[in-house]
């Protein structure tokens, strides 16, 4: 008869685990990580070298120095050739599952890739007609 007192109501484990009890560890977590963060943030402000320099205030990028004014006007020939980059890129990972599949699709399979290439081929000299990929203007 003890046996059964001591084993737990699963009725009473379900709805305690649905109840607002059951996410007080994750918001005594949530209050932990943001605290320690303001704290090390905070530490670190407090006890951090304070020296501006011209040196250490001066733009830095990779190593580069900056020249110029960083609101040129870029080709568009450049944002041009890297969308079609990605959408060539895109359509040759279509060609993976083909490769995988090969002896499962068949005939019927080669034809459709066949058809994809040809959609392909047709969207890569439409590109080159209309000079998408001359640099020279």
């Amino acid at each position: 008869m003890d046996i059964f007192l001591l084993q737990a109501n699963p009725v009473s484990l379900a709805s305690n685990a649905n109840s607002a009890s059951g996410y007080l560890p994750i918001g005594i977590q949530f209050l932990f990580a943001i605290g320690f963060v303001t704290v090390v943030l905070g530490v670190t402000h407090l006890l951090g070298p304070k020296r501006k320099t011209a040196d250490k205030l001066a733009n830095f990028e990779s190593g580069i120095d900056a020249v110029g004014n960083a609101r040129q006007p870029m080709a568009v020939k450049y944002f041009l050739v890297a969308i079609l980059f990605v959408l060539f890129d895109v359509e040759v990972i279509f060609f993976y599952p083909y490769a995988i599949n090969f002896k499962a699709l068949g005939w019927h399979g080669f034809s459709e890739v066949l058809l994809f290439v040809a959609f392909f081929l047709v969207g890569f000299i439409y590109i080159i007609k209309k000079g998408a990929l001359s640099w020279e203007e």
